[in-house]
């Protein structure tokens, strides 16, 4: 009873006007970011993050997760229609998808995507209901040195799945909790690493770090390359249902898509991305006959799709229930809660129980809109694809620059993005992947308190990690995943994996 009682509070916060308009808003935009390449849900919320100071805290949530999920169902569209993937766990869907296409079953997969979309948004959107509470108890019992632990696992997790260089992704993270240094000390009230600039005795600002090294260096990046021919294959409203045949074909794989990405998305690191591979790698293993897969095969489109949608879901788990967040968007998640003076973690659920099951129930709304969006609006989305990004780019870096400016009007923070622009450009010239350092970033400070205040409880003494049985298991965990990252073969096969997902 209490599930339902739970349920119809998030419904009741969920299904106000104002909360159903900005659920549409933030699916509107997801899709739209979706289908256009070189935007992304990354760039996109760091740029609207600004906004959430002046709206409810509910409503700012719902918006940018419908963004992110959003994006999901969109980038499948031009995938299939233009074998050019709008999201990045859209790339395996162009495999199949636009051979479809070409073979003029377009409209059917563009169905089974959609419609596996939802019935694995929803499913995702269960497990949270189901595994939200007891995660929640879980985090109730964790005292100082667990959430250490917890949180030095993470960070392992998100240097172990990031792409490139294993030393990059170490060595990006290490440079976020540095950065996560600045400003003063909880403790003493010493004053830090500022070099005598008063506007950072509170830190480094979250939104110039983010604003600048995801928004406008993806702007830079686009630009640097060649702009390509978008033609679309065109398809009518009429020929989007899928055929017997067709539908006896996916709904296995829709089944099995959305396991795996309800389960990987849990896992900190994990995402939609990764759930998409391993879905597609999961159906080619089951196949009768693999060798259609590359040729139009529709469980190539079924699988991955529910996949990265169920991961989309159920990778607010743990930043929901742990505070820990388990992908980049979480991140900016985590960031946006922070803006708004939330804690992210148990708390959430018991201090706010309006907020977190507010949530909840938006994503089933949100993904009820997604099917109504997409299937009737696919020749819209088309459309727009026709416009060149030299015409994109200056409304977007405006947007940056407004949101930074607008927040706070400060010379300092303007300062901090152009150095962060610049700073996250060079790094991705070199390889580095920005999204670990922002993980450590955010993890940092709250890493720096937990250790020193489980050493004053020990007075010194740092075996208080291995005497709780929380803390050691997870520390456990985490050596266990440095032996994972130094083994040749795992070392191998990973760079392999991330060699096909670019």
């Amino acid at each position: 009873m209490d599930a339902f009682s739970n349920l119809a509070t998030g419904f009741a916060a969920a299904a106000s006007f104002q909360n159903l308009g900005f659920a549409l808003i933030g699916c509107l935009l997801g899709t739209l970011i979706g289908v256009l390449p070189g935007i992304g849900p990354i760039p996109t919320i760091a740029m609207l993050l600004p906004i959430t100071f002046g709206l409810d805290p509910l409503s700012s949530l719902i918006m940018l997760a419908g963004i992110y999920y959003g994006a999901q169902y969109g980038g499948s569209t031009t995938s299939i229609l233009v074998n050019m993937p709008g999201e990045a766990s859209s790339v395996v869907t162009c495999m199949d998808g636009y051979q479809m296409a070409r073979k003029g079953r377009a409209g059917a997969a563009l169905s089974v995507a959609a419609l596996g979309s939802f019935f694995a948004g929803c499913v995702g959107t269960i497990f949270i209901a189901a595994f939200g509470p007891p995660l929640a108890a879980l985090a109730q019992q964790f005292n100082s040195p667990d959430y250490f632990s917890l949180m030095l696992l993470g960070l392992l997790m998100a240097v172990v799945l990031a792409h490139g260089s294993v030393i990059k992704a170490i060595a990006m993270v290490i440079v976020g909790l540095l950065f996560g240094l600045v400003g003063t000390d909880v403790n003493s009230g010493a004053v830090r690493y500022t070099f005598g600039v008063s506007e950072l005795w509170d830190g480094i600002d979250f939104l110039p770090m983010v604003i600048g090294m995801f928004g406008i260096v993806e702007i830079i990046r686009n630009l640097e390359e060649k702009e390509v021919d978008r033609t679309a294959i065109s398809t009518k409203f009429r020929d989007l249902w899928p055929s017997a045949s067709e539908f006896a074909q996916s709904w296995k794989p829709v089944l099995r898509g959305t396991a795996v990405g309800s389960i990987l998305g849990i896992l900190p690191g994990g995402g939609a991305v990764l759930a998409a591979f391993a879905a597609y790698t999961v159906e080619k293993k089951v196949a009768k006959d693999p060798s259609r897969f590359g040729k139009g095969a529709i469980e190539g489109v079924a699988g991955p799709e529910s996949a990265n949608n169920a991961a989309a879901q159920t990778s607010f788990i743990p930043l929901l229930t742990l505070g820990l967040p388990s992908n980049p968007i979480m991140a900016l998640m985590m960031g946006a809660m922070m803006i708004q003076g939330i804690q992210p973690g148990a708390a959430v659920m018991t201090s706010r129980p309006d907020l977190f099951w507010g949530m909840v129930a938006s994503m089933w709304i949100g993904n009820l809109m997604l099917v109504v969006i997409n299937l009737p609006m696919i020749g819209i989305w088309v459309k727009l694809l026709s416009i060149p990004y030299r015409y994109l780019y200056p409304a977007i870096l405006m947007f940056c620059v407004i949101g930074v400016y607008g927040t706070n009007a400060n010379a300092v923070m303007m300062i901090l993005t152009a150095v962060f622009a610049v700073f996250g450009y060079i790094m991705v010239r070199f390889g580095c992947e920005p999204a670990p350092m922002v993980l450590g970033f955010l993890l940092g400070p709250l890493m720096e308190e937990n250790l020193r205040r489980s050493l004053v409880l020990s007075r010194g003494d740092p075996m208080i990690f291995l005497q709780r049985p929380i803390s050691l298991t997870l520390l456990i965990c985490a050596l266990g995943l440095l032996l994972v990252i130094v083994l040749p073969n795992v070392r191998k096969s990973r760079e392999i994996a991330f060699q096909e997902g670019g």
